[in-house]
């Protein structure tokens, strides 16, 4: 993957005005694989003007023409699907087959699913003696993260297409070669000149002026929660629609009736998979105080075979956060079962698989999200323990329930404050609405949630 040297506006790739650059870095071994324009507010402002100007158009581009342009963006990931997962694995580290299957597979999924539901899709109801339109809602500004570089930005454009928006992304300093790769697929799909564009930039400059310009009319952002407010506040003061996926905490409750071993070992995997770099993994395992040691034992041992099979994280920074908050556990009195605070290696910014014993709910490791390959063990004395625990974050967006009989635990998941729960181990639905409680952030992602976040709606009576 060869990087380009300007920004994709109005349907061509162009030189940015500002003259300042990003070094892509590969963080298993640290070499420097690309450089990417560093955009600034009048680079912004030009893909700004140029979706405005596309607005008109695409709106009115009948939804069967529309979900015809995503089921050639579909077709076009998929033909370049082993230079997706190439490109994910040197900017971000994952392991191979890691990008094959979800990196390049998980976005390709959801672009199907929006080619369908952009041409089944009904975009008018009556209602008594209205009949209800919902219409595009202008102009969208995508901000979005490293840690899932395609998918991220595929749960905002799909949607964002089949509404019949234009789009502005910025993506993540980190990762900005699969951006600029999906840019030439948007390109080659047929999609037409400033319905989307590509500006390469730094969150504090780029991210910023995307966010306060005031030719967007909703301002979607998925990334930390302290970033998140700082976006929601400049959004509000402007009057304009925000959806915000921010972070997690997740609980992963372990009902004494279930299968220990096979929640664990899920569990753990959960955690590990894409080095913990994941909003919504279970990063606190809740057990029954009589199986707690044993599950302590089964979650050190199943962490301690990953050895070197997970990725590094995504960068220097990011390792010494993650190293950081272990040697915060280990302050505070949490017992390491698995996992050091030094490095693994002696170049990359590799983390060891870390499974955290004797943690309390109100310790660091508990309350904080870590973003890296870091479990905590929590024991509980009842069911109410359990879920007063499970509850008891600023966060909402994910969990997970296990009981012997599913009845057991879709009755305890009920009572979870949070966005979405997997129930005895289920599989990830990219038709299902993903999103947050509390402080997790505001609106859904995917399926028809995620469109209809894209959607304002007029209302004509007869």
């Amino acid at each position: 993957m060869k990087a380009h040297d300007g920004l994709y506006i109005d349907g061509a790739w162009r030189p940015a005005e500002s003259r300042d650059v990003i070094e892509v870095v590969n963080p298993a071994d640290e070499q420097v694989i690309g450089k990417v324009p560093a955009g600034g507010a009048l680079d912004v402002d030009t893909a700004v003007r140029a979706a405005r100007a596309a607005l008109p158009g695409w709106a009115a581009t009948p939804p069967a023409e529309r979900a015809a342009r995503l089921a050639a963006l579909r077709d076009v990931m998929t033909a370049r699907k082993d230079e997706i997962a190439e490109t994910v694995t040197a900017e971000l580290g994952a392991p191979p087959q890691f990008s094959q299957t979800v990196h390049a597979g998980v976005p390709i999924a959801v672009a199907d699913s929006y080619a369908e539901l952009a041409a089944t899709h009904s975009f008018e109801e009556k209602v008594g003696n209205s009949t209800v339109l919902h219409e595009p809602i202008g102009v969208v500004g995508a901000i979005t993260p490293w840690n899932y570089p395609l998918h991220q930005i595929v749960a905002k454009v799909a949607p964002a297409l089949a509404a019949g928006c234009t789009i502005v992304l910025k993506p993540a300093e980190d990762t900005p070669l699969t951006a600029q790769l999906f840019a030439e697929a948007v390109h080659e799909a047929g999609v037409p000149a400033g319905v989307f564009n590509l500006v390469t930039g730094l969150g504090p400059v780029a991210g910023q002026a995307l966010a306060e310009h005031p030719g967007v009319d909703l301002v979607s952002f998925t990334g930390s929660t302290a970033v998140g407010r700082q976006i929601g506040a400049v959004a509000g003061a402007a009057v304009k629609k925000v959806a915000l996926e921010l972070g997690g905490k997740s609980a992963n409750v372990i009902l004494p009736s279930a299968d220990l071993a096979k929640a664990v070992s899920v569990g753990v995997a959960n955690v590990m998979s894409n080095s913990g770099q994941t909003c919504s993994a279970w990063t606190r395992m809740l057990v029954h105080r009589d199986q707690y040691d044993e599950a302590v034992e089964l979650a050190g041992a199943a962490a301690a075979k990953y050895g070197d099979r997970i990725g590094p994280v995504v960068s220097a920074k990011q390792q010494a956060r993650v190293r950081g908050y272990i040697e915060k556990g280990i302050a505070e009195g949490a017992r390491l079962v698995a996992g050091v605070p030094e490095s693994p290696r002696e170049r990359g910014c590799f983390v060891s698989p870390t499974v955290f014993a004797d943690v309390t709910p109100e310790m660091t490791v508990a309350q904080e999200e870590i973003f890296g390959p870091v479990l905590t063990i929590l024991r509980y004395e009842d069911e109410e323990d359990a879920l007063r625990i499970a509850n008891g974050t600023v966060y909402g967006l994910a969990g997970a329930v296990w009981a012997a009989d599913e009845a057991e635990a879709v009755a305890f998941a009920r009572r979870m404050d949070t966005g979405q729960v997997d129930i005895n181990g289920g599989r990830f639905n990219p038709l299902a609405p993903f999103g947050g409680y509390k402080q997790s952030g505001v609106g859904r992602e995917l399926g028809g949630h995620g469109l209809a976040e894209y959607l304002q709606t007029k209302s004509l009576q007869f």
